[in-house]
């Protein structure tokens, strides 16, 4: 073989793998939107609450997928992020409950394994997995008594030392940020102020990291900080909702209908950028509304410890139960020409799902001691699920679901069985009536609550706060 046609063998070799290459599907992008205590009433295709607007995020459900029953970890925060960002029941590491935490550096985040298939991880908004002052454990263990946690350690447990390559984190006017609203970059994470609505800053951030990331495959994980206290939003959005209404309740639509105005902004965006049919989207909130038992419309300038305005109708509870209140959440899927539009589907689905489904469509496989599953399946042909039980542990309470059997179990002597399917607001008790049913899901609860961290379930009296809860929803009065 001459010089020559050496030559045009290797440019030929040279150009199959272009071409190759240029045939190999991208990756899809992966956005998870995780909202900050928005009830399961609150999105308008819900069909609950006429008074919330949210065209954009219903405009996700009509072109994908609604699950009804889409259920959170743990009906609070801390405990909630925990679960869904690892992809594992928060109670196998210890972070049972708001002041148990921060996330352990063991655990590995979603943003983790998807950096490693060549994903640009991002993080926008509220984190609240780093440490605080109310970690006793931690502090404890790091021997910190009446001072601050030193610098260094605290940034060693924000999102740019869990798997973020960029990040925004920040709940109101200040963030730590990898680069600014202009786009400009920074080799270390920095303060960054912003000014005006913190929503549509938290927006901003998340459109300012598709403008920057574009070209690849990015994991996108924004964290708005809303409806949760303090309740503020800006004269655009609350002038969309007139007339008489509690106060705090307009405060809330208003909060909501930004987030909604921020999801339309990144929907435009990935469309300007040819790669919305490159982009899969999740959007569901970290637990249920915290009613404060009346919702009562308490002065504005009352912020903490009161009713935040958004609503669980029809189901039973509040942040901080187990009942459906507490932990079924707005649960949509969205995934443009590869996930069917239009469905409506009622197979229980956990946010435990959403890291073993990143990771499949991602071409990772399954990684080992994912608690959930990938329903990536179901998504795109309607495959069903394989028949699961799914469990709960949180303060004095634990809860299993099977099919539409649910079974609550409060303090250390009372349990509760609800069939779903004809009762979604759990007002009908039926254990008595199936005692085989609750023997059965007691025993599936018993065995998984023996892998926690620590092990066993929930047994003791209930504390103050769960008594007050379950005397007003319940009548369930404390223990003589």
């Amino acid at each position: 073989m001459n010089t020559m046609h050496i030559l045009g063998f290797l440019t030929c070799l040279v150009g199959l793998t272009i071409t190759a290459d240029a045939a190999a599907p991208r990756k899809p992008n992966i956005i998870v939107i995780f909202t900050d205590d928005q009830g399961y009433a609150d999105l308008s295709c819900m069909g609950v609450e006429k008074d919330v607007t949210t065209p954009h995020i219903d405009r996700l459900a009509s072109e994908g997928v609604r699950f009804t029953d889409g259920y959170v970890t743990a009906p609070q925060c801390c405990p909630s992020r925990a679960g869904l960002l690892i992809g594992r029941d928060q109670n196998r590491f210890g972070l049972t409950s708001n002041g148990h935490g921060p996330l352990p550096k063991e655990e590995v985040t979603i943003a983790d394994r998807l950096a490693k298939a060549g994903y640009v991880t991002g993080m926008v908004g509220k984190w609240h997995l780093d440490p605080n002052h109310n970690d006793q454990a931690f502090l404890e263990r790091h021997s910190i008594v009446n001072t601050k946690i030193p610098p260094k350690l605290h940034a060693s447990y924000l999102p740019h030392s869990r798997g973020f390559l960029e990040t925004f984190c920040g709940q109101l006017n200040r963030s730590s940020a990898t680069y600014d609203l202009a786009g400009a970059r920074f080799s270390e994470p920095r303060g960054v102020k912003t000014e005006g609505d913190r929503l549509d800053r938290q927006s901003d951030a998340a459109v300012r990291f598709i403008d920057i990331h574009h070209e690849k495959p990015f994991f996108l994980y924004l964290a708005y900080f809303a409806p949760h206290v303090p309740l503020a939003s800006s004269k655009k959005y609350l002038d969309r909702f007139p007339g008489p209404m509690p106060e705090r309740r307009r405060h809330a639509l208003a909060m909501i209908s930004a987030m909604d105005d921020g999801v339309g902004r990144i929907m435009k965006k990935l469309v300007d950028y040819g790669i919305d049919s490159d982009t899969l989207m999740f959007f569901m909130s970290d637990n249920g509304a915290p009613l404060k038992l009346t919702m009562a419309d308490d002065p504005m300038s009352m912020q903490a410890a009161h009713w935040n305005g958004s609503k669980n109708t029809p189901l039973t509870g509040e942040k901080g139960m187990l009942t459906e209140g507490g932990i079924r959440v707005p649960f949509v899927v969205w995934w443009k020409g590869t996930v069917p539009g239009g469905r409506v589907s009622a197979t229980p689905v956990s946010t435990l799902d959403v890291a073993a489904t990143a990771c499949a469509v991602a071409g990772l496989g399954r990684p080992e001691k994912l608690d959930g599953v990938d329903l990536s399946p179901m998504l795109m042909d309607g495959t069903l699920l394989a028949d699961r039980v799914l469990h709960w542990r949180f303060w004095n309470q634990s809860a299993a679901r099977q099919g539409p059997w649910k079974l609550l179990r409060v303090g250390s002597d009372k349990t509760f069985l609800f069939n779903l399917a004809d009762d979604l607001a759990e007002k009908h008790d039926r254990a008595t009536e199936q005692p085989e049913i609750v023997e059965r899901l007691e025993k599936s609860l018993t065995a998984w609550a023996a892998t926690l961290e620590p092990p066993g379930l929930a047994i003791g009296s209930m504390n103050p706060q769960e008594q007050k809860l379950y005397d007003h929803f319940f009548g369930l009065q404390p223990k003589q």
